[in-house]
């Protein structure tokens, strides 16, 4: 018994010692592997540190581009009053847009735009190489075919702050003021800013938004100012008047205006807008010698139903169909022509489309507009090689098919334009050059103005 009794508790010491190794052992293999963890998690620490670094770069705090690359073919031609006829069988261009932006808060945007637009084996970037060089004029300086140096299209902030649970919208820099509302659809292009029926064309200046979509859904309120002429001496002018305004020459140029989208759910939306274009320049003699010669007004209001009725069919779904109506004043200076005349006078214009799906998978146009005798729109930088169709005095027609061909990068575009011009001066400035004539009074004053023009374009464009 007493034999058995000192076996037990020789066998109990000795499991309790190997219970205690084994204690030892696994508290030593814990700690071990405590300190490794540790060790992964300031690893891991480190390592999503660099990972929120890298995303920041990727995402936020570097300037993201991406290219949209178009090369045109363009049949142009011309008649003229008498008859003549005048054409361009062969105009290859192409046009690059770099497009950038940078978001450094989720409230501040900066976007960006670079761009060239030239003919093929052409620089027409030297003033006086072609015609009179109007198309140097700043508010086309990336719509007239010139020379294969890139130049500054757009570069402005967006600051949306909101206050007092209102949305606001201020922006500044050279604004995106071209390939407006309606006019974007034939562009295969996002709308931006303006009403493409009456403004479209390049512009510096400032912008403030107000959301109003408590008061009809997708409204908003923007008043929006420009500078379309600035009137300053030169540097090292020889009087030593750096800058100085300059009373010889024109008055500085100014907009200022209003634009309301006045509903937008999705399929249906409405837009207007009005503005004051404040010293405007145009030609006082035959010598084509410019002057400041008035003011002028304009105003237009537009909608669009994006897809017919609700589920009738995907055809009807997908089809677009728009209105819009402009109008246009003239207020000249007392004494001066503001289009050959002293008197104010009015003008207006109609524009109606539709862009429907088609078998192909790609979306085909028709648009048309009208525009009376005194008819004036900002639509000097519209993207037609004829002269702005939006700007006619009397009929334009056009027709368009937009085709993807990879996916949503390459795509083709066949487009025919055709202008039935009822008065002269449709693309001109305010001056004596804007004074509207028929062919026949034209011919009578010794002239050979265009009476129709077309256009037969083919693209294929690239954007990624």
């Amino acid at each position: 018994m007493k034999k058995s009794l000192f076996s037990l508790v020789a066998i109990s010491v000795l499991f309790s010692n190997v219970y205690a190794d084994d204690i030892s052992d696994m508290k030593a293999e814990i700690q071990a592997l405590t300190q490794k963890i540790s060790k992964l998690e300031k690893k891991q620490k480190h390592n999503t540190k660099k990972i929120s670094h890298i995303n920041k770069l990727a995402n936020n705090d570097n300037l993201k581009f991406n290219v949209d690359l178009r090369t045109s073919y363009d049949y142009i031609s011309y008649k003229l009053a008498s008859g003549k006829t005048v054409k361009n069988d062969g105009l290859y261009a192409n046009r690059l847009w770099l497009n950038m932006g940078y978001a450094p808060t989720k409230d501040i945007i900066f976007k960006g735009q670079l761009a060239f637009n030239k003919a093929f084996g052409a620089d027409g970037s030297v003033i006086g190489q072609r015609g009179a060089g109007y198309d140097t004029s700043d508010w086309v300086t990336n719509e007239a075919l010139t020379g294969d140096e890139l130049k500054v299209r757009q570069a402005y902030v967006i600051w949306m702050p909101t206050l007092n649970d209102r949305g606001y919208v201020f922006s500044f820099g050279r604004r995106p003021a071209t390939n407006g509302y309606l006019v974007n659809l034939r562009e295969d292009d996002k709308a931006q800013s303006p009403i493409g029926h009456i403004i479209n064309m390049e512009f510096d200046g400032f912008s403030a938004t107000v959301k109003t979509d408590d008061l009809a859904e997708g409204s908003y309120f923007k008043v929006c100012a420009g500078r379309g002429l600035t009137n300053a001496k030169p540097m090292f002018t020889p009087d030593g008047q750096t800058y100085a305004k300059d009373t010889t020459k024109l008055d500085n140029m100014d907009l200022v205006g209003a634009i309301a989208q006045l509903y937008n759910d999705g399929q249906y939306s409405a837009m207007a807008t009005y503005f004051r274009v404040f010293n405007a320049m145009g030609a006082v003699d035959t010598n084509g010698t410019l002057a400041t010669v008035g003011d002028m007004d304009g105003a237009a209001i537009s909608a669009m139903s994006d897809g017919i009725g609700d589920g009738i069919s995907d055809f009807l779904d997908d089809t677009k169909i728009f209105a819009s109506f402009a109008w246009s004043k003239s207020l000249p200076d007392n004494g001066k022509q503001l289009f050959g005349t002293t008197d104010s006078k009015t003008g207006t214009s109609i524009y109606i489309g539709t862009q429907m799906p088609n078998l192909t998978g790609g979306k085909f146009g028709l648009e048309y507009n009208h525009g009376s005798k005194y008819w004036r729109s900002f639509t000097y930088g519209e993207d037609t090689m004829i002269g702005s169709k939006l700007a006619v005095r009397g009929d334009a027609y056009e027709a368009y098919w937009t085709q993807p061909l990879v996916k949503n990068i390459i795509s083709m575009q066949i487009r025919y334009t055709y202008m039935d011009y009822k008065y002269t001066g449709s693309n001109g400035f305010f001056g004596i050059g804007g004074a509207p004539m028929t062919m026949s009074e034209a011919i009578t004053a010794g002239q050979d103005p265009v009476s129709k023009a077309q256009d037969v374009r083919v693209y294929l464009r690239y954007k990624y």
